[in-house]
Formats: C-alpha cells, sequence, structure tokens
C-alpha cells in the first residue's frame, strides 16, 4: 500500500526521483554529455525518443538504428530543429534480423566512433498470430531480446576500449518491463511448443518471456563483466506504464476504457524516459552494475528473473541461436 502511494504521489526515493520525475530533470545533474557517444535503439518514438531527444540535448552524439530509415530521419530532424547543433546519427538495422544485427555492427565499428552508451530499448508487441523471424525465432523474442543480445556481444569490444581509452565508464541500459514478472515457468520449453505451434499462441506471455529475457541478460552481462574486469556496467530498467506505440496499435473500446481507469497510473512519455536516463549517466549510477530500476531506484525482480543458473542458461541457449544463423563465427569479446 504504500509503495503504491508513493508511485500515485510520485514520492521520490533513495535516488531522490520518482515516478513523476523526468528525463530532462534526472539528466540536470550531467548538462554537458558532449564528450559521450549513445546508440539506442527504438528511438524513432515513444520512450526512446524521448531518451534520444533529451541525451542529445545535454550534448551526447545519439546514433539511432531503425527498421524505418525515414522515420529514424524523421526524428533526427525533430532533434535538430530543437537542438541546431545536436550530432545525430542514422543507420538501418532491424534487430528481427541477427544478419541485420551484423550488418549494422559493421557499419558503426567501420566508422570508428566511440561507444560509450548502449541503450536497448527497443521492443515489439505481437498483435495476432504467431510469427518467426527470418531465423525461425519467435519474432518478439527476436526483437526485443536476441537481436539486443547479439547487438551487445558485437560492440562490447568498442565499448571496453572506449573505457580503457578515455577513463568513462561505459554503460549498457536493457530496457524491460514489470510484465516480466507474468511469467513463471519454462522460458525454454514455452520458446520450443510455441515456435513449433504445439501450444496456443499467447501475444502477452510472449511479451513476458522477452522481457524476462532481458532481465536474466543483464544479470549474467553483469557478471562476466566483473569477472573481465571491464569499465563497463549493465542495468536493467522497468519504464513504468505508458501508453506508447506497443499499446496504442491496440485500439478498439475496452482498450480506451482501460486505459481511461488507469489514466491515474499512466507515466507521461517524459516521466517514462526518466529512468532509462538515470541509468545511462545520473553519476550515482557509477559503478553500479546488475540491477533493476523502476522510478529511478533499485527495484526487485520476479523470483525467475533473479535466478543466476537460468540467466547462464539463457546465456547459452542464445549463443546456439545465433551461432546456427551465421557460418562464420562472430568476432567478440564475451
Amino acid at each position: 500500500m504504500l509503495q503504491a502511494a508513493r508511485y500515485l504521489l510520485g514520492s521520490p526515493g533513495a535516488s531522490g526521483f520518482g515516478s513523476k520525475s523526468t528525463a530532462e530533470e534526472v539528466t540536470a545533474a550531467c548538462p554537458d554529455l558532449g564528450s559521450l557517444t549513445a546508440i539506442i535503439t527504438g528511438a524513432t518514438s515513444g520512450i526512446g525518443a524521448e531518451t534520444a531527444r533529451v541525451l542529445a540535448k545535454r550534448g551526447a552524439r545519439v546514433v539511432i538504428p531503425a527498421r524505418s530509415v525515414k522515420a529514424a530521419e524523421d526524428m533526427r530532424a525533430r532533434i535538430l530543429a530543437e537542438c541546431p547543433g545536436a550530432d545525430v546519427l542514422v543507420l538501418h538495422l532491424d534487430l528481427s534480423s541477427l544478419a541485420s544485427v551484423r550488418a549494422f555492427a559493421r557499419r558503426f565499428l567501420s566508422l570508428g566512433l566511440p561507444l560509450h552508451l548502449l541503450i536497448n530499448n527497443a521492443g515489439k508487441f505481437s498483435h495476432g498470430q504467431l510469427a518467426l523471424s527470418e531465423d525461425g525465432v519467435e519474432m518478439t523474442f527476436a526483437t526485443n531480446y536476441l537481436g539486443h543480445f547479439l547487438l551487445t556481444k558485437l560492440l562490447l569490444g568498442r565499448m571496453v576500449e572506449t573505457a580503457a581509452a578515455t577513463g568513462v565508464q561505459g554503460r549498457i541500459v536493457n530496457v524491460s518491463s514489470s510484465v516480466h514478472g507474468w511469467f513463471s515457468g519454462d522460458w525454454a520449453d514455452y520458446l520450443q511448443l510455441v515456435t513449433r505451434r504445439k501450444i496456443p499462441y499467447d501475444a502477452t506471455q510472449a511479451y513476458a518471456v522477452s522481457k524476462l529475457a532481458n532481465v536474466l541478460h543483464t544479470k549474467e552481462l553483469a557478471a562476466r563483466l566483473q569477472e573481465m574486469g571491464a569499465d563497463v556496467t549493465v542495468n536493467c530498467v522497468h519504464p513504468g506504464i505508458v501508453r506508447t506505440r506497443l499499446n496504442r496499435d491496440r485500439e478498439g473500446l475496452v482498450t480506451d476504457l482501460v486505459f481511461v481507469l488507469l489514466s491515474k497510473l499512466l507515466k507521461t512519455i517524459p516521466q517514462a524516459a526518466a529512468t532509462t536516463c538515470y541509468a545511462a549517466v545520473h553519476p550515482r549510477m557509477a559503478g553500479v552494475s546488475g540491477r533493476y530500476l523502476a522510478d529511478c531506484n533499485e527495484a526487485l525482480t520476479s523470483s525467475a528473473a533473479a535466478s543466476r543458473s537460468e540467466a547462464a542458461r539463457l546465456w547459452q541457449s542464445s549463443e546456439d541461436m545465433i551461432c546456427a544463423s551465421s557460418s562464420q563465427p562472430d568476432r567478440n569479446i564475451i
């Protein structure tokens, strides 16, 4: 009850921020990010777009990878209209395609740019029937998790090099959701059964599995980075309940009624982007890794998401999936 009241009132937690804090407010302590380069997936709309806008406003070079280059160019134009001196780069990326992820990584690395921040924000909520990616992976899992898993592996070497050369700690932020707690079964069995059409497809369950994978990925990657001695952290965030394009697509009387009833619980997009920005650039997050944040404060995950053994199991399974998609081994450091 106390936690619900704190959320509704926007009362600040230990970080000094709460559910009503905005992305601009949490980055006010670090107004000049001119030395940083950030890659932000899913930055053409919603939370990702606000994250890109605020970081660009604070001076960071922002790279916007997108399936629709036109949408990304439009976003770039909006940022430049507000911040004429902003450095915004657009590159093509389809996260559901592992070949596209590899092509994007090659293209970015060929530019010779440093990389300080990687914000894995892009998300998909499938509507309708089961769809598989070109790699034979359930589409929501492929887009929300597996593409980001490979992207992170391919770019991590550059992040480690950048941190060592500049003395600026690298940060990875995985955007998950409290919905990860809605799935408590065996994710591997679920993916196998649903892909083979042995069980009915449930879009909400598929989304929950992908968000659980984001949290487990964060846990395992944090442990591996610590073992490497890399000056790079990784944290996972729940942005909150906000009506973004993910759920705006589900129009209808029932959906509209639900959002009217929940209007007091919904965040604005600037509020929803706050936790991502806090994890990415706030000074208090220096050296903090492997945590799950909500409302700019550390929060508890589900019991399924807290298992190191499941995190390691997911990592190995992910390795197997990405290896199966290419005849050549990927060059990475982890």
